[in-house]
């Protein structure tokens, strides 16, 4: 049996969004419901962790920081690939990594643009990921693997990859 390292995991899940914008990421309401809405990816080069922009005054915000507990899904339907990823959310206020990801398109949603004093960042830190490839659409669990503790999780028939 083969076993993952965390970094593979991490190859691998960078392999399969790379491609795709928009994700959809859900969240859990005051009244324990799920809640989804689009987001754009930042792009970045996919570490472990999944970049957002948001403001700070926005409903997802204060689901977040009641519930850390996120999913934020890819579609490429046109390549039959589907990603689900479950991990947790934190808001982040980092001026210099807000002026990496910024782009003047961004403008539109942000009319104060990246001085926007509501504009935050949200790190999604990615703790497991399942996908669906090929035709078949049979699916694939990444479980991505507590690297700092060096340990391996199993890929066998369910290939899970674990990021903790």
């Amino acid at each position: 049996m083969h076993h993952t390292t965390n970094q593979e995991a991490i190859t691998k899940l960078r392999e399969l969004i790379n491609d795709i914008d928009i994700a959809m990421l859900t969240t859990v309401d005051d009244d324990g419901t799920l809640r989804s809405r689009p987001m754009g990816t930042q792009k970045a080069e996919f570490d472990g962790d999944l970049w957002f922009l948001t403001r700070v005054d926005t409903a997802k915000v204060d689901e977040i920081q009641r519930e850390s507990q996120v999913n934020v899904s890819y579609a490429k339907p046109d390549k039959n690939r589907y990603v689900s990823v479950s991990g947790t959310a934190v808001l982040i206020n980092d001026k210099a990594k807000i002026d990496e990801f910024w782009d003047p398109i961004y403008k539109a949603f942000f009319p104060e643009g990246k001085d926007d004093p509501r504009l935050r960042l949200l790190k999604v830190h990615v703790q497991k990921a399942e996908f669906w490839t090929t035709d078949n659409l049979i699916a694939t669990v990444i479980g991505f693997a507590k690297a700092l503790a060096g340990q391996e999780s199993d890929i066998g028939e369910n290939e899970k990859l674990q990021l903790n």
